[in-house]
C-alpha cells in the first residue's frame, strides 16, 4: 500500500448490510437487502478496498453469505477483503474463487496458527488476520469468548509467515462512533513489522487523519462503517483529502 486506506465496510446478516454495536447480534442496524449495490455506492465514491465481514459465518464457523459475497465481487473492479467463518484451506480455497482479493482469518488464527503458515505459503498475498481485542485480550467466534492471549502476542507470532496485513479492532469501540483506540493501534504496529488496518469507533475524518499520521510506523489504513452510514463521516470528502495529502 502506498498511501493510507480508508476502507469501507459491509457487514452481512442474513443477506441483508447490516451494522452491530459491539459484536452483538441482538443489536444490529439493517442499511438494506442489497449489499452489492451499497459496495458500488462506496466504489463510486472513491474507495479502493472494501471491507467484507459474514457474520453469520463468524457465528457459525462457516461461510453463510456466498450469494451476496459474490454478488459484491461481480459488480466491483477494486479489490474486496472478507472474515468470518474461515477456518480451514478448502473455505479459503473457495472463498477465493468467488472473486475475494484476501481473507481474513480470525478465530482460526487463534485456535489453529498453523493454518495461518499453511495458507501463506498455499495463497500468497491473499492472507490476512484479524485481531479483535477486548482491554487488550484476544477475543474469538463472533467475540463470544474472551481469550487468555494478548493481541501483541497473537500478532508477534505470525511476524514471518507472510501475513498481508493485521486487521485490529478494539471491540469496546466497536460501532460505537466513539473514536478509535489510537494508542492501542499504534502499538500494535509499533510491535510487528506487518501492515495494521484500525478498525472500530471511528466517528469523524480527524480520527482518520489521527490515524495516517501513523501511517510510517505501519498503520496503513483503517476501516469505517457506521460513521458513513449514519453520516458522521463525509467518506468521498475523507478519501479526496487523504489523496490530496499524499501527492
Amino acid at each position: 500500500m502506498s498511501l493510507f486506506e480508508l476502507i469501507p465496510a459491509i457487514d452481512l446478516k442474513g443477506g441483508h448490510c447490516v451494522r452491530l454495536k459491539q459484536g452483538r447480534m441482538d443489536d444490529a442496524t439493517d442499511y438494506g437487502n442489497d449489499p452489492a449495490l451499497m459496495a458500488e455506492k462506496w466504489q463510486s465514491l472513491g474507495a479502493d478496498r472494501l471491507h467484507v465481514v459474514d457474520l453469520d459465518g463468524a457465528f457459525a464457523g462457516k461461510p453463510e453469505n456466498r450469494e451476496a459475497i459474490r454478488q459484491i465481487c461481480s459488480r466491483l473492479t477494486i479489490p474486496v477483503q472478507l472474515g468470518g467463518g474461515l477456518r480451514d484451506l478448502s473455505s479459503i480455497e473457495n472463498t477465493l474463487a468467488l472473486g475475494i482479493d484476501r481473507v481474513i482469518l480470525g478465530s482460526a488464527a487463534v485456535s489453529n496458527p498453523q493454518l495461518v503458515t499453511d495458507a501463506c505459503l498455499a495463497f500468497p498475498d491473499k492472507i490476512c488476520i484479524g485481531i479483535d481485542a477486548k482491554e487488550g485480550m484476544v477475543a474469538v467466534h463472533g467475540w463470544d469468548d474472551v481469550t487468555d492471549v494478548t493481541a501483541r502476542d497473537l500478532a508477534k507470532k505470525f511476524e514471518d509467515a507472510g501475513v498481508s496485513a493485521i486487521i485490529y479492532t478494539d471491540i469496546s469501540r466497536d460501532g460505537m462512533l466513539s473514536g478509535p483506540n489510537i494508542e492501542e493501534t499504534l502499538r500494535l504496529a509499533q510491535h510487528v513489522s506487518i501492515p495494521v488496518i484500525a478498525s472500530g469507533g471511528v466517528s469523524q475524518a480527524s480520527d482518520i487523519f489521527e490515524l495516517a499520521k501513523h501511517f510510517n510506523a505501519g498503520v496503513c489504513g483503517a476501516i469505517t462503517g457506521r460513521a458513513i452510514y449514519e453520516g458522521t463521516l463525509d467518506f468521498a470528502k475523507t478519501v479526496a483529502e487523504l489523496k490530496a495529502s499524499c501527492r
